[in-house]
């Protein structure tokens, strides 16, 4: 995919998948910024500075450049990173540092995926407001709005975002060119404005306000919440469209800042400013923007709750968390997956972000201290893997764009009591079940006692040379033949089922974002073959067509089932994590008439 070229469609495309989160951050970030500090000529100046270098150093320097210069063929994400920084560490305690450190970055991703759609789609439902007649809308009915939007939204994912994409880069590219061409007429009625390009009036900032402007970092982080999808999104678009649709989306998104700053300069008693300063240049075409807003933060929406599925499954495929249920919706893009359970999850948390926090400004308060958590860890990442390559030069840029980071974090724990503490929260499930499911799966393998292959093969022959074999093939789940699982001891060997030819399937993950291959090892024994999948941990494996291509035709197909018996609360949590998820013969959609579970009890 790095190798992809940058066309007008690839670039377009990119505008609508990618940039969505980022691209909606101008209808609240101002707005909400300036709740919290005075509102004169020079702090609209120094913010407006603040602004347009954190776009700069954090979006452009720390994912445009120095992450996106980081993949597996031509994938990004946290759980890249931690493909390529893995084998770069030769001490299992460092290992086991990054791969929880990992763990969380994965769990704050899908914090925030909470409160995204509900900023989004609220502040743009609070624009009814300005539209003439509605100024008085009661609150209850902004929600209700609001939920009806989102309730479509969630709705419409067991569809695939497939049938719609083809619209979303289009709608996205006007949303764009509507934020240039209205804060390029506004800068031009307060041109001051563009000295904020120089960063002293962000340094001077800072140094003259204290304290108040380390809190406003808080608020200033959400013109940059999004820009992860550079990164995370990198694979199915490619580094050179994406970058190069970033150029344009940076342009608008100063233009459209320093044109709502030119207008608080003229307006400083704004609230909604983004809205206002539409309604205030082209009055006649306020609802066609309103209406272009909502469809820009559905878009958004879309595109992170896309992006989860995405996540989810990487963390199903590098066995980090239990099995859902996945539903393929696209016959030609296997990126394109709708996971039911995660989908319903997420929409009953955005409801009561939505209802809890009822105005967007309360939950811009929520907002940041997830996206800063995940871009803190990312930069460590960074700044550790060019280290280890030898990479210095990066790893030193690497390193200031990291204390950046961190920095806007500390400023973001302002914003725990007030609401922050809700996307933490949020981030704890996922992260408890990792921990929990990992460790459950660790422990409940040490405990299985698997027979040694030497064991297995010997005592098979015994069983086989009796002459019992039914006729046909059978397969079994299994890791490796080295160590062979209680169940598949109990079948052969406790309850006499042999079949004529059995297979050992063993599917494993690769180290890379993509590719699938099979093949049959050596067979240790008359009557035995060992057939391995290797696939890519975020390739979408369809066992029973692997199957058929290598000619195999299974009469029934065997799996281990854990039957765990404890006392202990936490792997009793383990325990119903295990009933509730399907088996992974259902996970990979094998043939229910031909598959048959056998119960092993593991005391815990």
């Amino acid at each position: 995919m790095d190798s992809q070229q940058i066309t007008f469609s690839s670039i377009v495309k990119s505008l609508g998948l990618v940039f969505g989160d980022i691209g909606t951050s101008p209808i609240y970030t101002l707005a909400v910024i300036f709740m919290l500090t005075e509102r004169t000529e020079d702090h609209f100046i120094g913010i407006l500075s603040l602004i347009i270098w954190t776009l700069l150093l954090l979006v452009t320097v720390g994912y445009a450049w120095l992450a996106m210069s980081l993949s597996k063929g031509g994938e990004g994400g946290t759980i890249v990173l931690l493909s390529i920084l893995r084998p770069l560490l030769r001490s299992g305690r460092k290992i086991g540092f990054a791969s929880v450190m990992a763990f969380v970055g994965v769990s704050l991703l899908i914090g925030d995926g909470v409160i995204t759609p509900a900023i989004s789609i609220l502040s743009a439902v609070e624009g009814l407001t300005l539209v003439p007649g509605l100024e008085e809308t009661p609150k209850v009915a902004i929600i209700g709005v609001a939920l009806v939007f989102t309730t479509l939204l969630f709705a419409v994912q067991k569809k695939g975002s497939g049938a719609v994409s083809g619209v979303f880069g289009p709608i996205m590219a006007l949303w764009f060119g509507v934020l240039a061409v209205s804060g390029i007429a506004s800068i031009t009625q307060a041109p001051q404005v563009v000295k904020a390009l120089n960063p002293i009036y962000a340094i001077d900032f800072m140094v003259h306000n204290g304290i108040a402007s380390f809190f406003v970092l808080s608020e200033v982080i959400l013109c940059a919440t999004g820009g992860e999808a550079l990164y995370a999104d990198m694979g199915h678009m490619g580094r050179k469209p994406i970058i190069a649709a970033w150029g344009i989306v940076f342009v608008a998104l100063v233009a459209s800042y320093m044109g709502q700053t030119s207008f608080l300069i003229r307006n400083p008693d704004a609230g909604n400013v983004l809205f206002e300063l539409i309604n205030s240049q082209a009055r006649h075409l306020y609802i066609p923007f309103l209406i272009l807003s909502l469809m820009a933060t559905v878009i958004a929406s879309q595109a992170l709750i896309s992006g989860l599925f995405s996540i989810m499954y990487q963390c199903m495929a590098t066995h980090i968390m239990p099995l859902f249920k996945v539903d393929f919706t696209s016959k030609e893009l296997h990126s394109q997956i709708y996971i039911n359970s995660v989908n319903w999850a997420l929409y009953v948390a955005v409801v009561l972000a939505i209802c809890g926090f009822g105005e967007s400004h309360k939950l811009a308060a929520a907002y940041g201290l997830a996206v800063t958590g995940t871009m803190s860890i990312t930069g460590v990442f960074m700044v550790w893997i060019f280290h280890l390559q030898g990479r210095h030069f990066n790893s030193v840029i690497a390193a200031i764009v990291c204390v950046l980071d961190f920095i806007y974090l500390f400023a973001n724990f302002y914003k725990f009591p007030h609401g922050g503490y809700w996307s933490i929260l949020i981030s704890l499930i996922p992260l408890t079940v990792i921990l929990i499911y990992t460790r459950g799966q660790r422990a409940a393998y040490q405990r299985m006692r698997p027979m040694g292959k030497e064991q297995f093969l010997e005592k098979f022959a015994e069983e086989k040379a009796r002459g019992c074999a039914i006729r046909g093939t059978a397969i079994f789940f299994l890791r490796s033949l080295d160590k062979v699982s209680p169940y598949i001891v109990k079948t052969m060997f406790s309850n006499g089922i042999i079949y004529e030819q059995n297979i050992m399937l063993c599917i494993g993950r690769t180290n890379e974002p993509i590719g699938v291959t099979w093949h049959f090892d050596e067979d240790p024994a008359e009557g035995i073959r060992v057939f391995e999948v290797a696939a890519g941990y975020m390739e979408v494996v369809d066992i029973y067509q692997i199957l058929s291509e290598a000619g195999i035709k299974p009469r029934v197909i065997f799996y281990g089932v854990e039957d765990i018996l404890t006392s202990s609360p936490v792997w009793r949590i383990y325990a119903i994590i295990k009933k509730l998820a399907p088996s992974f013969v259902q996970f990979y959609k094998m043939p229910v008439h031909a598959v048959h579970g056998v119960i092993s009890r593991i005391d815990m």
